[in-house]
């Protein structure tokens, strides 16, 4: 993924903080201060009050015009930086500052309206016109570009709209669902803040810590890239809603490659998040990590290829937080897919994962009896580790909520955007998109706890004794899930894995990244390669057979990639295309699951050894 071009990247990156970030430790106000000269949001304010007046067309055959119910402007202020070595030396330093535009328009009404369709000629109606405009705050240009882009999104929102309506007109039965619901105006006007890169030399910090992997001369590619990034960020609605928030993000990120001896390709990552540049790990910290990732990948080299298996499976609480941000994510999502004009997108959406299976289930166990899931945007940290979701208002304007989504194993509530649901008709502040996308309703901190819990030893031995009460050889044991977004450097790489991998993602297919068997008569471990797990859906962790009281925090991103977002393919997520999240969650412990083996032709090994990395 990281060969994509310069401008592409930088593109991808705005998805970093949009809405996701935590909010600055700033005092929200109700009024812009005198002194502020930001002209952002008069012009976005004046422009609004002309559209909602003077905003109309006039179609032949028709006695009334047609207006737009609702109106939207968002616009993005991006300052950032990006910052990349490999093996010592510095590949790139970017900085760069952009601004970024949405309108939406919505023609209808809250019951029936232009958007959440599909229509015959592709995907229309989630998002207005969108583009970049000046950097400098100036109040003329934005509004004319304001004014040239709510005419585009209105007359597109009028289009689409009429194809909606004659789609449903020939279906025999229409759905009674709201398209969109209402909310209560909020008004928060955040003082501006400047970016602060803090006093670090990060460039100095690119080739220090790329260094460390220059002990592995085995990788043949690796990379190191800092993201550093500062935003605010405009809502200005015709309910009234008047939103400026700043939000900053910072992450490291690393991706490294290597052959097995017989030619399997291996890859392995390192990533790390903070809310401020100046909260990430020293260079030492970061260069200790990167070494105790080398080494596994290094392990990974000369460990046997995995073998089918049926039998219990233990994730480590280090793998159970990514494996449940695959599973939850989705499930847990309220809202209705959109209309589609084609059956395909229907599949689609099942196939990668992107219907929950728990809408309509209100009421039903959907998790171990003794399990608690809850949601809160609010918190800030779990027990001194820093939580990445917090935010205050979501991408729509809707005040934060936190929501109790599973109590006692039983499915009470929904993550719900403003567009409605089977279950839910409103939303609950969880309505979150990257780079001016469509919002969904997507996680911000989830926390996984249960009242019956074993420690780590006790988990193990329950574990142990299982596999000895099925006489196997040996079980599984997953340290670590994979993140082919950020572990795999090439993008033909991570389209082959996609093209075995993603249809399988909605029916449970996970990707292990570290993975033990474990012999129960000794005890000893052995780590393999290659494996894939099979059959890890929904309904899996409905019977978990054991739940650890050693609490993880995983904080990662939340992929916003058209096609990802939303999906089982959500969680693979990284700082170029991703909202941040976290999960905390433990170990937990599956009776019996399907692992398959390696699979696929082996790669050529290079003709030549590598060269080394330091002349003699």
């Amino acid at each position: 993924m990281k060969t994509t071009p310069l401008f592409y990247s930088l593109f991808l990156l705005v998805a970093a903080i949009v809405c996701g970030g935590t909010a600055s430790s700033v005092v929200a106000q109700q009024t812009q201060d005198p002194k502020d000269n930001d002209q952002t949001l008069r012009a976005m304010r004046d422009e609004m009050a002309r559209a909602k007046t003077r905003l109309e067309l006039k179609i032949p055959g028709t006695d009334q015009p047609v207006r737009p119910y609702y109106l939207e402007y968002r616009l993005l202020d991006l300052d950032f930086r990006e910052i990349s070595g490999e093996f010592g030396t510095l590949l790139n330093n970017n900085h760069a500052r952009n601004r970024f535009m949405d309108v939406e328009a919505r023609v209808g009404n809250y019951k029936l309206d232009s958007s959440n369709f599909i229509s015959d000629d592709g995907f229309r109606g989630f998002i207005g016109s969108t583009g970049s405009v000046g950097i400098d705050r100036d109040y003329d240009s934005l509004r004319q570009d304001l004014w040239i882009a709510t005419d585009q999104a209105f007359k597109e929102a009028v289009e689409t709209y009429s194809r909606k309506q004659a789609y449903l007109s020939s279906l025999a039965r229409q759905s009674d669902i709201n398209d969109f619901s209402k909310a209560e105006p909020v008004r928060l006007i955040e003082p501006l803040v400047m970016a602060d890169w803090s006093a670090r030399n990060w460039d100095q910090e690119a080739r220090e810590t790329s260094a460390a992997l220059r002990a592995f001369p085995q990788i043949y590619e690796a990379r190191v890239t800092y993201y550093l990034v500062f935003a605010t960020e405009y809502l200005v609605t015709s309910e009234g809603t008047e939103i400026r928030t700043n939000r900053s993000f910072a992450a490291i990120e690393s991706g490294m490659n290597a052959l097995a001896d017989d030619g399997m390709p291996i890859n392995h990552f390192y990533a790390t998040y903070t809310v401020r540049p100046g909260d990430l790990p020293t260079p030492d910290a970061v260069r200790k990590s990167l070494t105790v990732t080398a080494s596994e990948l290094m392990a990974l080299r000369s460990a046997p290829a995995a073998q089918d298996y049926t039998g219990p499976v233990l994730f480590e609480a280090r793998a159970a937080a990514p494996l449940l941000a695959q599973i939850i994510g989705p499930a847990v999502n309220g809202a209705r897919p959109p209309v589609s004009f084609t059956p395909v997108m229907e599949q689609l959406l099942s196939g990668l994962g992107g219907k929950s299976d728990w809408l309509t289930r209100i009421g039903a166990r959907v998790l171990p009896a003794s399990v608690t899931v809850v949601d809160d945007p609010a918190a800030k940290e779990f027990q001194g580790t820093p939580l990445l979701g917090a935010y205050t208002v979501d991408d729509e304007g809707v005040r934060a909520q936190k929501i109790t989504l599973v109590e006692n194993g039983t499915l009470k509530n929904e993550l719900m955007s403003r567009r409605p649901g089977p279950d839910f008709d409103t939303s609950n502040g969880h309505g979150r998109s990257a780079f001016l996308a469509d919002a969904k309703p997507t996680m911000s901190n989830l926390f996984f706890a249960s009242k019956e819990t074993l420690s780590p030893a006790e988990l193990k031995k329950k574990f142990l004794d299982e596999c000895k009460a099925q006489k196997l050889t040996y079980c599984m044991v997953v340290r670590e899930m994979d993140n082919p977004t950020i572990s795999l450097l090439h993008q033909d790489d991570f389209q082959a894995l996609l093209a075995s991998y993603g249809g399988g993602a909605g029916t449970g297919d996970r990707l292990p990244l570290v993975l033990y068997r474990v012999y129960p008569e000794d005890g000893r471990e052995e780590i393999i390669r290659g494996a894939r797990l099979i059959g890890i859906n929904s309904r899996a962790v409905r019977n978990i057979a054991g739940i650890g009281n050693d609490n993880f925090v995983y904080n990662y991103m939340q992929s916003q990639v058209n096609g990802f977002a939303g999906t089982a393919l959500g969680a693979f997520g990284s700082a170029q295309n991703g909202l941040p999240a976290s999960i905390v969650a433990p170990s937990l412990l599956f009776e019996e699951l399907e692992v398959r083996g390696a699979r696929g032709e082996p790669k050529r090994l290079p003709l030549l050894p590598a060269p080394p990395m330091t002349a003699k």
